[in-house]
């Protein structure tokens, strides 16, 4: 009977000599976020001062971070009542990096927020915009049709870099409802 033989484990050396090893977050760096607290107050009022960043270890690097809430909601604010979405917010770090909890708690204040779809977005956009200063950002709302239509809105922004304003620029004029999302068969 033949036998499997198993890869070796790359050495220390081979290892430190791909990627160095990085040290975890230590105490000092994390005190000030209030993620792991004893107990979670949710806002019952919208408020942006829930949003933490934290420092980004590899700001040299090019790298997506996406984050999908499902379960968004807000409130018309004519008639008040509730609307929902998914929230997809992806970005390229630059020196910090949002914290999720926090954003969580963050968009869970729209709760009872009065907004149109397209100023909840672009406020999103602008406060996680004023928060990390990322190379490029972008927020897409997809809110669940409500009298028959449904409204996808986009916003993005990005630093001053030719490639990312360029990214900013190709990604704006190539929109189309579904295209930055995720097929949501996908999430669960």
């Amino acid at each position: 009977m033949a036998r499997l033989k198993l890869a070796k484990k790359p050495t220390k050396s081979r290892q430190s000599a791909a990627q160095p090893a990085r040290a975890p977050r230590d105490a000092k760096e994390l005190k000030n976020l209030k993620l792991g607290e004893a107990s979670t107050d949710y806002s019952s009022d919208y408020n942006p001062d829930l949003l933490e960043s934290f420092d980004n270890k590899h700001p040299g690097k090019i790298a997506w971070t996406s984050f999908i809430c499902t379960e968004f909601t807000s409130l018309c604010p004519k008639t008040g009542q509730p609307d929902f979405a998914k929230i997809f917010i992806n970005y390229i770090a630059d020196k910090k990096m949002v914290e999720s909890k926090s954003l969580k708690l963050y968009l869970f204040s729209f709760r009872n927020h009065g907004d149109f779809h397209e100023d909840c977005i672009q406020k999103i956009c602008n406060e996680l915009e004023s928060l990390i200063k990322p190379k490029f950002l972008e927020v897409v709302g997809e809110f669940t049709p409500r009298g028959g239509i449904a409204i996808f809105p986009y916003a993005s922004c990005s630093n001053q870099e030719t490639e990312f304003k360029k990214l900013k620029n190709d990604r704006m004029l190539n929109y189309a409802p579904g295209k930055y999302s995720v097929d949501l068969a996908k999430l669960y």
